[in-house]
């Protein structure tokens, strides 16, 4: 299938001016597409996208361009503009969601999730009018460009799905959504329980079946889902409930759920993404060898590789993901290729950081809505990881609660370990507790209130971590 997927996208993309420049009607196999085509970084692929955002068409990708979806921030822009084709489009964000829902419906035959509407959370867009293109959150280019027969199933209204005033969105989709039949919800975790807490302060009701009685899918991405799910079975509870996982970058639809009682994701191999990878121990050496999907290993750490029916050729992700299965190919992501603390070499991911909460706040039977982590030196090469911590339910001893998240990161990573053993070079982790609705406010100050936007949860470069933290102690 890959090999098909390879065959095509190279065949189309001689039309662009990119496979003129890169010799695409010579490239008949893997090792000639290596040898003629570098790997880039968005930074690096930039000078195309801003050709095709000029109106230029056939630049990555025959055709022209109308939508752009929006994503989280770059080093020569605050946000990165992601090129949807309407072959990426059609054949990979909804061929992704209708899968999604088929293999949902394989695993739960018995279903009713078509009985009744579904909720869609989405972000906005805006119309560039000089150039007649569309920049916005890929999640809403997808409602935008829905099919009628979804939009018959889906609630809110397209004007109120697409506003770009969180708060005001907020208020109507309650108002719409309290009365309907609500089957299924998509979204991203935080912003869904924003929109569930307020439909029960305007409902008056104790928890969300009583709104939505036959509420029974939740189809989530873009976050770690463990940290959030105390939360949902307090506001859904019912065993009734079941959650799905995607794994849908603005960059192409990846990867699904596919057992309902594992959590590791499909790799999706025929939505017209072609993908390589690179071992992150070497990309994090400064090698850019990539490897074809035939020669994965189980348990490896991946940075993840891609050519797309969008044009990004060769493209760095930013994912980093391991397999779990070969047969058929199944991943688990691990975090980012930029979202990491490696102050004193301890290493540690999004993945120990999301599990080292989640471990910790069953122990302590409390909740965590948001945090962010970063690395602090003291002096000599010294450091410590200081957490801002934003808490639901708080645990009855913060000093516990501390000393205990920085034992279970010891025992999820060696390197962390190894960094703290003795605190020669690597001091306990500090808990600042965050004061209610501290990360809301940033995003709201930030104007990243809504859609697909997310606090990162790691930040090297202290960066976010240190204006989360003034508004803290300014508030």
């Amino acid at each position: 299938m890959q090999g098909e997927v390879f065959r095509s996208l190279v065949e189309k993309g001689r039309y662009s001016q990119f496979g003129e420049e890169h010799g695409f009607k010579s490239i008949y196999n893997y090792l000639e597409f290596c040898k003629n085509i570098p790997i880039r970084t968005y930074e690096e692929l930039f000078p195309y996208i801003e050709k095709i955002r000029i109106g230029e068409k056939d630049v990555l990708w025959p055709g022209e361009v109308k939508w752009f979806a929006k994503s989280s921030g770059t080093t020569n822009n605050k946000s990165k503009y992601i090129p949807i084709s309407i072959d990426s489009l059609e054949d990979c964000h909804f061929k992704g969601g209708k899968d999604m829902l088929s293999l949902y419906c394989n695993s739960f035959p018995n279903t009713n999730v078509y009985n009744g509407k579904g909720l869609m959370l989405g972000g906005s867009q805006e119309k560039d009018s000089l150039h007649s293109f569309t920049d916005g959150d890929l999640s809403a280019i997808l409602i935008n460009n829905f099919p009628f027969w979804v939009n018959m199933h889906r609630v809110p209204d397209l004007k109120t799905a697409l506003l770009k005033d969180w708060e005001t969105k907020l208020e109507l989709i309650c108002n719409q959504a309290l009365e309907e039949d609500v089957t299924n919800i998509t979204g991203v975790p935080s912003w869904v329980l924003v929109l569930m807490n307020k439909m029960l302060e305007k409902s008056g009701s104790n928890n969300i079946l009583e709104i939505w009685p036959n509420l029974e899918l939740y189809m989530h991405g873009g976050v770690n889902f463990s940290p959030y799910k105390s939360q949902f079975e307090k506001l859904i509870p019912t065993n009734n409930m079941n959650y799905l996982e995607a794994y849908n970058a603005s960059e192409g639809f990846f990867a699904i759920q596919d057992q309902k009682d594992k959590k590791d994701l499909l790799l999706m191999l025929d939505y017209g993404i072609f993908y390589e990878f690179i071992p992150l121990s070497n990309y994090n050496n400064g090698e850019r060898i990539a490897i074809p999907l035939s020669e994965v290993k189980i348990d490896e750490v991946y940075v993840i590789v891609i050519s797309t029916n969008a044009g990004l050729w060769r493209y760095i992700v930013g994912d980093t993901i391991r397999f779990t299965s070969l047969y058929p190919y199944r991943i688990k992501i691990v975090g980012r290729t930029k979202s990491f603390l490696n102050a004193v070499g301890e290493e540690l991911v999004i993945e120990n950081a999301e599990l080292g909460i989640d471990l910790c706040c069953k122990k302590y039977n409390c909740s965590v809505s948001d945090f962010i982590a970063t690395a602090i030196f003291i002096e000599k090469g010294v450091a410590f990881h200081k957490w801002i911590i934003e808490f639901n339910i708080p645990p009855i001893s913060i000093l516990n609660f501390q000393t205990d998240l920085d034992d279970i990161l010891r025992n999820l990573n060696s390197d962390y370990d190894a960094k703290r053993t003795g605190s020669f070079v690597l001091l306990p982790l500090e808990v600042y507790v965050a004061k209610k609705y501290l990360f809301y406010n940033w995003l709201k100050n930030s104007d990243r209130l809504g859609g697909q936007y997310k606090v990162p949860r790691l930040d090297d470069s202290s960066s976010i971590f240190n204006e989360i933290l003034l508004m803290d102690t300014t508030y």
